[in-house]
């Protein structure tokens, strides 16, 4: 059972359509935290529905491909189907993130903390993002990973957290989680909160 079914089960929901929004700078790891919440049996893969779509096996020594525009991953539980918009990172992408706010139940933000000279402008797309009309009025629970721990010049979860001023997010549960997606630690972490606030 993959990660996405487990969520599906804490959630308690069925016969519902949940959708996730995966945002953040590229080259942050979104898609391979994508590629952790893929369920391990892939026969309950959709499929793609956007022509950018780029899908990698999974192997150990994985090779991620920066994702254009964006893509999107179905995954189905016994009653539950999940859609998982992975949202390209790249500045010239990154205003087709607002039309995706109004329809999402969860936003996950990824952050590569090791890459301290961009989290200015990780913490100006918050910014952007939380005072969107779209993102402002809704309770919309946030997961953020401060992700590639695995690097030596990664700062700390509390620290990312300091640097983005997530303590200022009042209206909103969220919730910060160090992460290491190549090996997928930390990522059941975010879910485990994410059961209770979607």
């Amino acid at each position: 059972m993959g990660l996405l079914d487990k969520l599906s089960d804490w959630l308690g929901l069925r016969k519902k359509e949940v959708n996730v929004l995966c945002v953040g700078l590229d080259n942050s790891g979104k898609t391979t935290i994508i590629n952790q919440l893929k369920p391990s049996n892939h026969s309950n893969h959709l499929g793609p529905l956007s022509p950018e779509w780029k899908h990698v096996s999974q192997t150990q020594a994985q090779e991620i491909v920066p994702t254009i525009g964006y893509n999107i991953e179905k995954f189905k539980s016994s009653s539950l189907s999940f859609t998982v918009f992975d949202m390209s990172g790249q500045s010239r992408y990154r205003n087709l993130w607002e039309h995706y706010y109004k329809e999402s139940h969860a936003i996950i933000f990824v952050i590569d903390s090791g890459d301290q000279l961009r989290m200015v402008v990780a913490k100006e797309e918050l910014h952007n993002f939380l005072n969107h009309s779209d993102i402002r009025c809704k309770k919309i629970p946030l997961l953020f990973y401060a992700n590639k721990m695995d690097l030596r010049d990664a700062v700390s979860s509390v620290r990312v957290s300091q640097m983005l001023c997530l303590e200022n997010i009042k209206d909103k549960p969220w919730h910060i989680c160090a992460s290491n997606a190549v090996e997928g630690e930390g990522i059941k972490e975010g879910l485990d909160w994410l059961q209770g606030n979607v």
